[in-house]
């Protein structure tokens, strides 16, 4: 077994999206390398209904999949295909683009107004990015939860994990999407799989990630491989951390506990050609979506 290093940690940016929704954007819209491959993941959270009740109308999406997991609230969808629905609390949508969408979000807070929830977006290969579009809906009731005896609990939303499957599958980047919490002072050690590119995202209390590599940081223990494992400052609410190469994740919760997603998946490593949430392989693709979008035939038809 060899711990993942902590290549980056860094805070998600405040910025804004659709007609008017403010969120916090942890990467998007830079390397589309550096994560491959997934493009972008964006946390939209907030207690006022201004910030957000403008939602995401009317846009179109090819190319990739759009994943979206609610903790607070419901957002309201609506597709070019006649697709309509509520998502609510603890609930899951996955959304393969393919070959060509147009799609609306409209969130909407609890009865106190307050409004959380994720949106990342996975590449298509290209063998897929021309495929039927389709949905994954998925209630919170029917996601997996596994609870370890230190009260360590991990939602199993895709991919396997201590035994569970989640309900979510047939994915091209053969993802796994964890939700775990890990109570106040515990160290807890995940397995990913070595050839998926891997990241955590915080959103409640702290923690602080291993590293194998960092020269600093306080001792915590030769355990891993024999090396010496170095514990990073603590992480809180909307912290980013990207890891290197290796089999395991180790986090130590903090005071308050932690939780946070860790989600991997399988590289893709082919060309990105990038324009809002149309995503191709080269800028001649990326150009007759454009032209398609402009004279009316961006939907194909269903067969």
């Amino acid at each position: 077994m060899s711990l993942r290093p902590v290549l980056e940690t860094r805070p998600a940016q405040p910025t804004m999206e659709g007609a008017g929704v403010h969120l916090h954007r942890a990467f998007g819209f830079a390397d589309p390398s550096e994560l491959d491959p997934f493009l972008l993941f964006d946390d939209f959270r907030n207690d006022d209904p201004r910030a957000y009740a403008q939602g995401f109308p009317w846009h179109p999406h090819r190319g990739i999949e759009t994943i979206t997991y609610v903790l607070s609230g419901t957002v309201e969808h609506g597709d070019s295909l006649g697709n309509t629905g509520t998502l609510g609390a603890g609930d899951v949508q996955w959304m393969t683009a393919g070959s060509g969408i147009m799609h609306q979000e409209m969130p909407k807070g609890n009865a106190q107004g307050q409004m959380h929830g994720f949106q990342l977006w996975a590449n298509l290969p290209s063998t897929l990015k021309m495929t039927a579009p389709r949905y994954q809906d998925v209630q919170g009731k029917d996601i997996p939860e596994v609870i370890d005896d230190d009260g360590t609990a991990v939602r199993v939303i895709v991919g396997e994990f201590w035994g569970k499957h989640g309900p979510v599958d047939g994915i091209a980047a053969d993802p796994q999407y964890l939700d775990i919490s890990v109570p106040a002072g515990v160290k807890k050690t995940f397995r990913v799989d070595t050839y998926r590119r891997s990241f955590a995202y915080v959103f409640e209390g702290a923690g602080a990630f291993a590293d194998a590599s960092a020269p600093t940081g306080v001792l915590l223990e030769k355990e891993v491989a024999g090396q010496e494992v170095n514990i990073r400052d603590l992480s809180g609410n909307r912290t980013l951390i990207r890891f290197g190469a290796g089999d395991e994740v180790t986090v130590q919760a903090g005071p308050e506990g932690v939780r946070f997603l860790l989600i991997s998946g399988a590289p893709i490593q082919e060309p990105v050609a990038w324009h809002g949430p149309i995503v191709m392989n080269t800028r001649a693709e990326l150009q007759t979506a454009m032209q398609e979008l402009r004279n009316g035939t961006f939907i194909r038809p269903a067969h």
